[in-house]
Formats: structure tokens, C-alpha cells, sequence
């Protein structure tokens, strides 16, 4: 007897023509059968560097997200790409959400994505709705250059943007830890790599359309699989849209773009009342006048709404917390743009 998936290696014309090439080759059979099977038990291992013993081939498969080897810039190198990036003309908020863009296709899950490699300037990253391309056009040109005058890789490049803005529009210091390469268009998998793009990402509120399931739903998913906490999540939402970050324009309450508490404050004010204008979209009503005064999506009000994420915003929201806000901010951000440096584990 046979299966309909054993009648079609019979009776397919491509599956068939396999099929009488490992008749006559049965080497080639067994070696096809050891590629395929090393791959299956490999898959969630991320890059070969993970790999701290065994036996087996001293080769590199696309599969594996190949990355060539990382030079650490110098403090000189550092220096020098600070400066550039000062002197850029880009804003904190271009330089964050471009950042965040490229660490945030990590995924716990099976060690893919981040920002090692910088695989946002290439496809199919660079054209994926979520990151914004006409901001790509815009900005990474500019850390190419960079990139080459310093001798950075721009995969560092991307991610010392991040902690440049966030330094100027808070004071705090971000730590930076060098040492990405840049991957190559030949060795990325554009088919492969097309399942991590994001349809929703919450920390730039961004929506690509509805789903059987809630936004906030989708947060969640994404917060695992960066491997945050509750904590984590809740500081990150809040520090992304006091820097000005929300693909919609909602969310979004202050003009300042600095990096401090002010967001979860607004949140809780008890001075509005949050009425529904679309799926995904509030606005929040004066209650004495009605005039309407700030917009929001679902995933900035769950923070309000949750029990658990609203005892946390309540804590962040304290006037003494400030400080305690913006140091968790940069310890989470500093996760995500870690999250798939293997090496520094």
C-alpha cells in the first residue's frame, strides 16, 4: 500500500525525476538525506557559532544566516561614528525607529533575526511595510557612508544610532557593545527570511490590517519572542512613544521627544475619556468641555486598561520614578539590541 504523498514521488513529474536520480546514485541519496536531516535537527540553533561540538561538516548553508567574521571597532572607530551621527541631520526618532527595525525580527523561538548582519538594508527587509522603506531610503545612506569612512561595520553603525539618540534625548549612557558584521545579499534566504516579517509591531504601533486576533494579542507574541518581560514591554511601549515613535501619529502625546516618564502620566489622567473612532483607534475627550485632546490606538490603552500592565504603569508614572524609567528603558533596549549577539553570553 502507498500514501497519496508516496503515489505523487511516483507519479509527479519533478519529484519523479529525483527520485530515478537517487536510484542511480544512491551516494548522492545519502548525502542529500544527511543535509536534510542535519538541517531539520539544526534549524533552531541559529548560526553555526552555536554549535559547541559534534561531528559534523565544516560547511555553511544559507539556512544558517551566514554572517562573515566580526572585527570590535575601536574606541577611536566609536568616537569618530558618534560624531557623524551627531552631525547626521537625522532626528533621535529616525535613528531610534531605524534601530529598533533592525533588532526587533529576533525571534527566541528558532535564534533568527536581529541586528547582527544588518539584513534590514537588504531584501526582502529593506521593502517590508513595517520598517518604514521611504525612512530606509533616507537614513541608511547615510549610515553606509558612515560606515565607510569609520571602518564600522554598518550592522554597529545601525545600532550606535540608537544609543546615540537615546543618549541625547535623556542624558542617560547607553552601552554599546561592537562587533557585528554585515551579511550579503547571496547568503541571505529572501524566501526564508520573508515568515519573520512583522504584520504588527506595537512598539511603533503599527497595525498592517486586522487579524483574527487583538493587536495587544500580537504585542504579547512579539514581547516573548524577544524574551521581555511584562517590565520590559511596558517600559520600552512607554519610552518609544515619548521619543515621538508611532507609525500611525497616535500614541503620541508630546512634542519634546525626550525620554522620560511624561507618557505614562498622560495615560492615567483622569481628566479625559477615551471614546472608540475605528477598530484599532480612541480618542480621548475632555470631561468637562468635550473637546477631543489626544489620540490612542488599542495597544496604548491596554496599559491602562490590563490590570497587571496598569500596576505597572502606575509605578513608572510616579513623579520620583523618572529616573528609575529611564534607567530600565535603556537596560531593555540594550536587551533587544543584544539579543542575538551569541558571543557576548
Amino acid at each position: 500500500m502507498m500514501t497519496t504523498a508516496d503515489m505523487a514521488l511516483k507519479f509527479d513529474p519533478i519529484y519523479r525525476a529525483i527520485g530515478e536520480r537517487f536510484v542511480k546514485d544512491p551516494v548522492a541519496f545519502g548525502e542529500a538525506f544527511a543535509r536534510a536531516w542535519f538541517k531539520l535537527l539544526h534549524r533552531d540553533m541559529g548560526p553555526k557559532s552555536n554549535y559547541a561540538a559534534g561531528d559534523y561538516k565544516d560547511a555553511s548553508y544559507t539556512w544558517q544566516d551566514p554572517i562573515p567574521a566580526a572585527k570590535t571597532p575601536s574606541a577611536d572607530q566609536v568616537s569618530k561614528a558618534t560624531a557623524a551621527l551627531k552631525a547626521s541631520g537625522l532626528s533621535n526618532a529616525q535613528m531610534v525607529e531605524v534601530s529598533w527595525a533592525s533588532a526587533a525580527t529576533f525571534r527566541g523561538s528558532d535564534n533568527r533575526g536581529g541586528a547582527n548582519g544588518a539584513r534590514i538594508r537588504l531584501a526582502p527587509q529593506r521593502a517590508w511595510a513595517v520598517n518604514n522603506p521611504a525612512l530606509l531610503d533616507k537614513v541608511l545612506p547615510i549610515y553606509e557612508k558612515i560606515s565607510a569612512d569609520t571602518g564600522m561595520s554598518i550592522a554597529d553603525v545601525i545600532v550606535l544610532a540608537g544609543s546615540v539618540a537615546i543618549e541625547a534625548s535623556s542624558g542617560a549612557t547607553v552601552p554599546f557593545a561592537g562587533g557585528r558584521s554585515d551579511a550579503r545579499q547571496a547568503d541571505t534566504d529572501a524566501d526564508s527570511f520573508a515568515y519573520l516579517e512583522l504584520r504588527a509591531d506595537a512598539f511603533r504601533n503599527y497595525v498592517e490590517k486586522e487579524f483574527a486576533v487583538s493587536p495587544e494579542e500580537m504585542m504579547l507574541d512579539k514581547a516573548q519572542l524577544l524574551g521581555l518581560t511584562p517590565v520590559e514591554l511596558t517600559v520600552l511601549i512607554g519610552g518609544m512613544r515619548a521619543l515621538g515613535i508611532s507609525r500611525t501619529g497616535e500614541g503620541v502625546w508630546s512634542t519634546t521627544g525626550k525620554l522620560d516618564n511624561g507618557w505614562f502620566k498622560t495615560l492615567l489622567s483622569m481628566d479625559v475619556k477615551w471614546e472608540k473612532t475605528g477598530p484599532n483607534s480612541y480618542v480621548a475627550k475632555n470631561r468637562l468641555t468635550g473637546a477631543a485632546v489626544r489620540t490612542a490606538t488599542r495597544i496604548d490603552l491596554v496599559f491602562g486598561s490590563n490590570s497587571e500592565l496598569r500596576a505597572i504603569a502606575e509605578v513608572y508614572a510616579q513623579d520620583d520614578n523618572n529616573a528609575k524609567f529611564v534607567r530600565d528603558f535603556v537596560a531593555a533596549w540594550t536587551k533587544v539590541m543584544n539579543a542575538d549577539r551569541f558571543d557576548l553570553r
